[in-house]
């Protein structure tokens, strides 16, 4: 049995907990509302997130983080990117006090504004070194709507510290959710933010009425730009043909669960982009990773017709149906 604290209790977060508390563990997640720590323990439902579902009995709840994370040996980081800086530096607080060493994971799918940098970055700019032993990401193909009722999940947790990326394997796997390694962690990373970005444009797609041929190819060639920004960034071009690449593609650009793809649908439907946000309630995350990919565009010097479009919908006024035509007009090229 291994001791996990879970930094947030949104959706996914809650069912990375409750399925590590199902197989046995003593796992502990960690909430900055003491009114949902409250409803975990005494209800074990997270009505807001996860509604209807019935979590684990043994899965607790609080919103004093050195309570979760006192004896664990690892610390799951599961919040939207933007607080994943004030989250670490709280953890590397806690950590100090308690004079403890853990392994540190993620499982959010995000760049960071302004410097563009991955989560393992911001997480080990603010975490002492001294005070973890790995740092892994959990990507792939799960929504956790999904994953808490039971549905069949195969996930990849990258890492380039192989004990880490085990030790959190072997906290997960069961008969119902199969996890696997990778030695990638830029790659898995990148695909679980990048992916987002499509994911948008699919739904895009659908909310105007195109049907499966459409989806199809937007999501064959955007895996190509996603492919494309991550070899620039170091990544293995291999990863993204995985779990972690075109698994998590997939079931991110198709699923109406997605809160990207649901995004894209509502901006088909002529909403402005601040109250699709304000309606979702949710982080949508590539909203903002689109910012980012664009720099590396330039920066690199790539080709990322998809993803300028896209931008340009979202933050120039450009008409979706424009941005179809002109995705379809460009010049004829082979294939690559």
């Amino acid at each position: 049995m291994t001791k996990v604290a879970v930094l947030g209790a949104g959706s996914w977060g809650t069912a990375l907990a409750n399925t590590m508390a199902k197989n046995g563990n003593e796992v502990v997640i960690w909430s900055h509302k003491a009114e949902q720590a409250a409803e975990i323990n005494d209800s074990h439902r997270n009505e807001r997130y996860l509604p209807g579902a019935a979590l684990d009995q043994k899965l607790l709840a609080t919103d004093d983080m050195k309570v979760a994370v006192d004896g664990a040996a690892i610390v799951l980081f599961v919040v939207p990117t933007k607080a994943i800086r004030m989250v670490a530096k709280q953890l590397a607080e806690v950590l100090a006090e308690l004079d403890q060493q853990v392994i540190l994971a993620h499982a959010a799918k995000g760049l960071e504004q302004g410097t563009h940098l991955r989560i393992s970055q911001m997480i080990a700019e603010e975490v002492p070194a001294k005070d973890y032993t790995g740092l892994a990401v959990i990507s792939g193909p799960s929504h956790a709507e999904d994953v808490v009722k039971g549905d069949l999940t195969a996930i990849s947790i990258g890492s380039d510290d192989a004990t880490a990326a085990k030790a959190l394997q072997q906290a997960l796997a069961n008969k119902d959710f199969r996890p696997y390694t990778n030695s990638d962690l830029i790659g898995s990373e990148l695909g679980g933010a990048l992916k987002n970005i499509i994911a948008i444009g699919s739904g895009m797609l659908i909310g105007k009425g195109y049907g499966a041929n459409a989806q199809a190819a937007l999501l064959t060639r955007g895996l190509v730009e996603i492919r494309r920004v991550g070899q620039a960034l170091g990544a293995q071009p291999e990863t993204f043909l995985g779990l972690a690449g075109i698994g998590d593609l997939i079931v991110t650009g198709m699923s109406p669960n997605s809160r990207n793809y649901r995004a894209g649908v509502a901006l088909a439907s002529g909403k402005p982009l601040s109250q699709v946000e304000e309606e979702m309630g949710m982080v949508i995350e590539g909203v903002n990773t689109i910012k980012a990919v664009v720099d590396f565009e330039k920066e690199f010097n790539l080709e990322l017709p998809i993803t300028r479009t896209l931008y340009q919908v979202i933050y120039e006024g450009k008409t979706i149906d424009q941005g179809i035509t002109d995705l379809m007009t460009r010049p004829l090229k082979a294939e690559d």
